[in-house]
């Protein structure tokens, strides 16, 4: 295929885990071929470490390593709210297992031969193309509704919607309040970590406990994330090659105000809090 093999990861060998589906019954009902409202179950909880002596394919049905999208894809059904958000006979819309932003998602095709190339091949085709940007669009319409609801009461952009809908008599119209589309963004790695084909719908704002590295924040933050408007990429594209082009070999810069911390991870992440709070606030 000419992609970077030898391209840095954008995640830790801890993060490549496998994934075992459920016993159907454990999450019945949970999620039928509709949206969730998953957002509000367990979204910002840790993953607990893993057990070296449990063996989560004994008795299971279990994808493991890269592997390990596969399973929301195969069998969808058996995930409870924790996991799937949403899924239809195309595509599913999960959490991330990892999530690097306080909201993060991921939109997988369900499809067993378009999910398992790389996306720089897949999305050469212009209808798998204009699917996986119809269900992309979901999500990020979907996350914009979470971080409103989540955020919303602390910004000012959005103070006189608030009191429109709280008035006695509410308005024709509401106020638009901010726009919270303009806070998600969405893409694909240069250089996937899992086999199946996945692309991240999360917020901007980079803050979650598993943001725990310089490879995290630059994966999410530089041209090795690329949004799906730019495909499908033209043959010399410099983003087809991340590890040739130095893309993850820059110094680190806040996303928000620029500032540049050079290789100093832990004074960036630090700032990260400072400045989601500011963000919070717009």
């Amino acid at each position: 295929m000419g992609h970077d093999e030898g391209a840095i990861d954008s995640v830790t060998g801890e993060e490549i885990r496998g994934t075992a589906i459920p016993d159907k019954s454990a999450s019945s009902g949970n999620s039928q071929k509709k949206s969730t409202n998953a957002f509000t179950a367990l979204m910002s909880k840790k993953p607990k470490p893993a057990d070296p002596n449990h063996k989560p394919w004994e008795n299971k049905k279990f994808y493991g390593g890269r592997d390990g999208l596969k399973a929301y894809t195969v069998e969808p059904e058996a995930f409870g709210p924790d996991r799937m958000i949403s899924y239809n006979d195309e595509f599913v819309l999960i959490h991330d297992v990892y999530p690097k932003s306080s909201i993060h998602t991921l939109v997988l095709p369900r499809d067993p031969i378009k999910n398992e190339e790389h996306p720089f091949d897949a999305f050469e085709d212009p209808e798998f193309l204009a699917k996986t940007k119809v269900e992309t669009e979901k999500a990020k319409q979907l996350v914009a509704s979470e971080l409103r609801r989540r955020y919303g009461r602390y910004s000012t952009q959005e103070q006189a919607r608030i009191e429109a809908m709280e008035a006695d008599e509410m308005p024709d119209e509401l106020p638009l309040g901010r726009d919270w589309l303009k806070e998600v963004k969405a893409g694909i790695h240069a250089h996937p970590s899992m086999t199946h084909l996945h692309v991240h719908v999360m917020s901007r704002d980079n803050v979650n406990e598993c943001m725990r590295h310089r490879k995290h924040y630059e994966s999410f933050n530089t041209d090795f994330l690329v949004p799906l408007e730019a495909f499908p990429l033209a043959p010399d594209d410099p983003r087809r090659h991340p590890g040739a082009n130095g893309i993850l070999d820059q110094d680190l810069r806040c996303w928000r105000c620029g500032q540049n911390f050079g290789n100093k991870f832990a004074k960036l992440k630090a700032h990260l809090d400072d400045e989601f709070e500011a963000w919070k606030k717009e």
